[in-house]
């Protein structure tokens, strides 16, 4: 079965437009990546399949939800990541994870939250306030956030964006584990290296359509390189 499946999606803006026409589609069980430099329309695809944004035209599924008629029913399937996302920071990383696990499943939450609270791998730093948090701590409550309530497919933006090497390094590990525990994973970044490491298959996106997609070894095959940064040069210079 296809986890999701976008066809001949465009989203515009007034008269910017962002996401031009792409299709991609991906099955259940693997790490699929949506990779390019800023701008490139990657958020906005992500948005769209997490039912922020409503498409300008085209169709996209979700595990065979359509993300215009059945919202809801994608909401309560799907954990999301934004790029941007940040916590509360008068709250303790606990009550944080608390809040979001009666939200995810009221009748069952302290399950869903000593699993999150197992994901972050904070330890006790979970009973201090989020504000004391360095950006990789907070990156990674965040994550544990999305996936606590194992949701089927994991939604997740630039996951380690503005990282050192260290953190980036544990939550690439994160979403490895989180695959082998069942969840299916959709990520986007402009680290094409991450992306070359983490990846089952993948789309190169470039203003707003995709110039390449498939297995991270056959692009490089395709365009005679050692890496995605640049097989992705060689596809936008040929371009």
């Amino acid at each position: 079965m296809y986890a999701v499946e976008v066809e001949d999606l465009v989203k515009r803006y007034g008269r910017l437009e962002a996401v031009k026409g792409i299709s991609f589609r991906f099955r259940e069980g693997t790490i699929y990546g949506l990779i390019g430099p800023n701008g490139a329309g990657k958020s906005t695809t992500l948005r769209i399949l997490a039912t922020l944004l409503e498409p300008t035209s085209g169709e996209a599924r979700i595990f065979g939800y359509s993300v215009r008629k059945d919202k809801h029913k994608i909401r309560g399937i799907i954990g999301y990541l934004p790029e941007e996302a940040g916590g509360y920071k008068y709250l303790t990383g606990y009550e944080y994870l608390e809040m979001n696990a009666k939200i995810y499943s009221p009748d069952n939450y302290r399950e869903v939250l000593e699993y999150g609270a197992m994901l972050t791998g904070l330890g006790d730093r979970l009973e201090d306030r989020i504000g004391s948090y360095s950006k990789g701590m907070i990156r990674r409550l965040l994550l544990a956030r999305a996936l606590m309530h194992r949701p089927r497919l994991a939604i997740l933006d630039e996951p380690t964006a503005g990282l050192d090497v260290v953190h980036a390094t544990q939550i690439r590990n994160m979403i490895k584990d989180m695959v082998r525990e069942g969840i299916t994973i959709l990520l986007s970044s402009h680290n094409m290296l991450e992306v070359q490491f983490l990846c089952d298959e993948l789309s190169l996106i470039s203003n707003g359509v995709i110039v390449a997609q498939g297995r991270p070894d056959d692009i490089l095959d395709e365009t005679d390189t050692d890496n995605l940064e640049d097989a992705f040069m060689r596809l936008v210079s040929h371009g």
